[in-house]
């Protein structure tokens, strides 16, 4: 499934020409992109997926002859209906070779090898883009630090649980991909060794995912987890979307009739299936462990034999360390604009109506603001906060963990998202402000980029490692960022959540 490593072979044309790598598949051809980086675009790691190869899981790309041009953006399984307002700028190209990755490096050759990080988008499983111009600043080779952008199948296709296909095709993409890197990465100047995955919302939860997994752990080094989105599903919730997509469609969940499903079909049947308000019915379904996201990763007992939580408490992935954290008000905003009626209930009656029990009063205590304000932090803690803690609590080894809470000069929450123009120093980037606001603050982006360049390079932190038994440190990032316990209360509640159940 996988290629030979390949010694590193670059050839240099003029300045601004581009750059010719030879891959182990065939030689492409880059461009300068910036002053800081050359870029090598729309790689195929596997076979465009269509066809017999629809719901199957991936094929490496056959060689090709002489030298491919990698200076535009590939197909990507985002399409343009799927695209929707997002914060992040996420561009569809259209074609069949959706399967891909992009490949971003410094314009000067290094002497040694460089740390490479491996970005894995988010959307929530059923959309996204590795091709956003927030990963294409050029912020990271700069810093010397390869960056490798990766697609992977969404939605149903990706992971739907469907008769006669083999589940968890998504993983499988990012397993191809791991691979992809470990076999070429040096052609590019980087250093198979120092690999870091990285991945925000369903992009950490894929994270997570690949380091709970016994199988991916040669391929990477080190892990970067931004705002997690519920971790490793239920298959049983995963299959009953399936079902309701075929159902919508009129066929028999099974390979042979997707199959014969148009993508935008099938998509159109997603969305359909897939829409919820943002009510009590809903936090209560999210409080009670069930997911926000009707497409994730499941146990499989093979490629994913564990749950997140089970693997890292079984000490695997304990020794790569981890950086992870969260944003305050992940989701607050959604209930913020939901119906001010909801001010009217008492906020003890709301926390029990979500399916809080005997642990209601001490989560009310711990959770300020009127009922509406509460229920925001309710569903921010139940999809992303709570994701953190537990994966705090449970893994062993190297942590460090941080808490983005930098108000928004629009509205003064810590939104998601809303830590990635500065991770990404792109605070001049496109659409920024719509959740930063005005003016963000350059000195955090310049202090956080430098913490994430120095994790990737080295696998530490300018903050103390986190100690879930013990002080509870880590970097809490706002106007002023420094050391403190942070996650106190999130695992003070998950340990609620626990002895109640």
């Amino acid at each position: 499934m996988t290629s030979t490593p390949r010694t590193a072979e670059t050839d240099t044309t003029e300045p601004g020409d581009g750059t010719i790598v030879h891959t182990a598949a065939g030689s492409v051809r880059g461009a300068q992109l910036g002053p800081h980086q050359l870029a090598f675009l729309g790689i195929p790691y596997a076979k465009a997926p269509i066809g017999a190869l629809r719901f199957a899981i991936p094929v490496a790309h056959e060689s090709w002859d002489g030298v491919r041009d990698a200076t535009r953006y590939g197909a990507t399984p985002l399409r343009d209906y799927m695209a929707g307002i997002t914060l992040i700028p996420e561009p569809a190209y259209p074609g069949d070779e959706t399967l891909t990755v992009n490949v971003f490096t410094p314009t000067t050759n290094p002497e040694t090898p460089l740390p490479v990080l491996v970005w894995i988008h988010g959307g929530g499983f059923i959309t996204g883009s590795p091709s956003s111009s927030w990963y294409e600043t050029g912020s990271f080779p700069r810093d010397g630090v390869i960056v490798v952008s990766v697609s992977y199948r969404l939605g149903l296709d990706g992971f739907g649980v469907i008769d006669g296909a083999p589940g968890n095709r998504a993983v499988h993409d990012w397993m191809l991909a791991l691979h992809w890197v470990r076999d070429n990465i040096r052609a590019f100047g980087g250093d198979p060794d120092r690999v870091t995955i990285g991945g925000q919302s369903a992009g950490g939860t894929a994270v997570l995912t690949l380091l709970s997994m016994p199988s991916a752990q040669p391929l990477f080094a080190r892990a970067i987890v931004e705002s997690p989105g519920v971790s490793t599903g239920d298959r049983s919730e995963v299959a009953a979307s399936t079902a309701e997509v075929a159902k919508l469609l009129g066929i028999a969940a099974t390979r042979a009739d997707f199959t014969d499903v148009p993508e935008r079909e099938v998509f159109a049947a997603q969305q359909t299936a897939q829409r919820h308000d943002m009510t009590l019915t809903w936090l209560r379904r999210l409080m009670q462990g069930g997911s926000s996201m009707p497409w994730t990763p499941v146990v499989d007992g093979d490629l994913v034999p564990h749950a997140i939580g089970d693997a890292l408490a079984q000490r695997i992935g304990a020794d790569k360390p981890l950086l992870i954290g969260a944003n305050a008000h992940e989701t607050d905003a959604l209930l913020l604009k939901a119906s001010a009626a909801l001010d009217l209930i008492p906020r003890g009656l709301a926390l029990r109506a979500v399916g809080l029990g005997r642990e209601a009063r001490e989560y009310g205590r711990l959770t300020p603001g009127r009922t509406r304000r509460m229920l925001g932090s309710t569903a921010s803690d139940a999809v992303f906060r709570f994701t953190a803690a537990r994966a705090l609590a449970a893994k062993s080894g190297v942590v460090f963990a941080y808490d983005f809470r930098l108000p928004s000069a629009k509205d003064g929450l810590t939104g998601h998202c809303m830590e990635l123009p500065f991770v990404w120093d792109c605070l001049d980037g496109e659409n920024v402000e719509a959740s930063t606001g005005m003016s963000p603050p350059q000195k955090i982006a310049d202090e956080m980029h430098a913490a994430w360049v120095q994790f990737i390079a080295d696998g530490t932190a300018p903050w103390p490692e986190f100690d879930g038994e013990g002080e509870r440190l880590g970097w809490r990032i706002d106007g002023t960022p420094r050391v403190e316990r942070i996650f106190d209360r999130e695992l003070r509640l998950v340990d609620i959540e626990k002895r109640a159940l």
